[in-house]
């Protein structure tokens, strides 16, 4: 043992600098790793507390939200912006609210910084662009809402929704060629499909060339428009153009087709065929009344089995008949339809009681008031959309609320 301290005590004696050199950098790594530690706990620490903060202001922000006080909840955002101008979500949030809020010029200020930073994913940035397309939509800046949304696709070809945004404005503005060519765009990109819809754009892109007396023009597009889909619109253009055209035969027929497919549109055929029609020229003016005249005749004399039981078919006839004087006629035509349909409804009693005035008929028409007053239910508008419950009394295609087509209810008005 001894001999081993004495050779410990030697060694210590000859090293003594290298040993002490030893201790003080162990001491020195010691106390680097014990201030890292704690730097990362602090660290930590601080990342935490901001995370609790900006936990409680978007907890703060989403009750407001529930409540519908936007204006509150975009402090808080605000809020949350200060403690932390990383947080990029918290950007998109707030612009949304902005926009939301109606303060367009906010939210597009928002998004434009979005994309002009550096430091931020490509992905982000797209997302920020798509926003800011949205901010200049919503804010009534056609031009530069369609400019931006074409600046995403440039980056990125299968945006859906950009897409659709495209194709509602230029079906808005009746730019008809555009909303063709983004409505086939989105027939590659989306699985719902999208030929009903360009049917009826093309259809709209027809009537164009038929106002401006163009039939040849009318029926090329007319001609697309049935190879995507043969929509309700589509066939009442084509009438019109056998009108123009003199081949009553074909009116006929497919007049017949579209009552049988569709018999609540009755009324309103006659009415598109008659007050769409403008012309310049007179003699074809005269030309085409005399004809529809013809066509009038067709459907009143309409015995079909299938339409017989129509309302809509019936009511239409009833109408036509008392315009052209016929008075009498409509009262037979729509007793004998009431006498075999006993729980009619209310705007065929309505139609009943006013053609029993008219004939003079006053005590029947007293008996007949008092009871339809018992169970009137007012209906508000003439037509309305199936999609979203839009009323009008107008005729509309394409929905001005939803933006879809042919989703026109017919409702005849007390």
């Amino acid at each position: 043992m001894e001999i081993y301290l004495s050779s410990f005590s030697s060694f210590l004696a000859e090293h003594l600098l290298g040993v002490v050199a030893t201790l003080i950098t162990l001491v020195l790594v010691y106390h680097y790793l014990i201030e890292k530690e704690t730097g990362a706990k602090l660290s930590k620490r601080y990342r935490n507390s901001i995370f609790e903060a900006q936990s409680k202001i978007f907890l703060n922000a989403t009750q407001y939200l529930i409540s519908g006080n936007k204006d509150l909840a975009i402090k808080e955002f605000l809020s949350a912006v200060d403690i932390n101008r990383e947080t990029i979500e918290t950007y998109f949030a707030l612009g949304g609210l902005f926009r939301s809020n109606g303060e367009i010029e906010k939210a597009i200020s928002i998004h434009r910084s979005l994309i002009a930073r550096e430091n931020i994913s490509e992905s982000h940035r797209l997302r920020a662009l798509k926003e800011l397309a949205v901010d200049f939509d919503k804010g009534g800046f056609v031009d530069k809402a369609i400019e931006t949304y074409k600046d995403v696709l440039k980056i990125n070809r299968d945006q859906y929704e950009v897409i659709q945004s495209l194709c509602r404005i230029y079906e808005d503005t009746e730019d008809w060629d555009q909303a063709y060519n983004y409505r086939i765009m989105l027939s590659k990109v989306g699985h719902q499909n999208q030929a009903e819809t360009i049917s009826h754009i093309l259809v709209q892109k027809a009537k164009q060339y038929f106002e401006k007396g163009e039939f040849k023009k009318c029926e090329e597009d007319l001609e697309d428009a049935f190879r995507f889909a043969p929509s309700v619109s589509a066939k009442i253009l084509r009438l019109k153009l056998f009108l123009v055209s003199g081949d009553m035969e074909q009116a006929k027929f497919l007049l017949l087709e579209i009552l049988k497919e569709h018999p609540m549109y009755a009324s309103f055929i006659f009415v598109s065929i008659d007050e769409d029609f403008k012309t310049s020229n007179a003699e074809l003016k005269e030309t085409y009344k005399s004809r529809l005249e013809i066509l009038r005749k067709y459907f009143l004399e309409m015995n079909d089995k299938d339409l017989v039981n129509s309302a809509s078919v019936v009511l239409s006839k009833v109408r036509l008949l008392k315009e052209s004087g016929l008075t009498q006629n409509a009262f037979d035509l729509l007793k004998e339809w009431m006498d075999n349909n006993k729980h009619s409804s209310e705007v065929m009693k309505v139609e009943y009681i006013k053609l029993l005035i008219e004939l003079q008929k006053k005590d029947e028409a007293l008996v007949q008031t008092k009871g339809l007053l018992e169970n009137l239910h007012q209906t508000l508008a003439k037509h309305y959309c199936r999609q979203c419950g839009y009323n009008s009394d107008s005729i509309f295609w394409r929905c001005p609320q939803c933006h879809e087509w042919e989703t026109i209810q017919f409702r005849w008005k007390v």
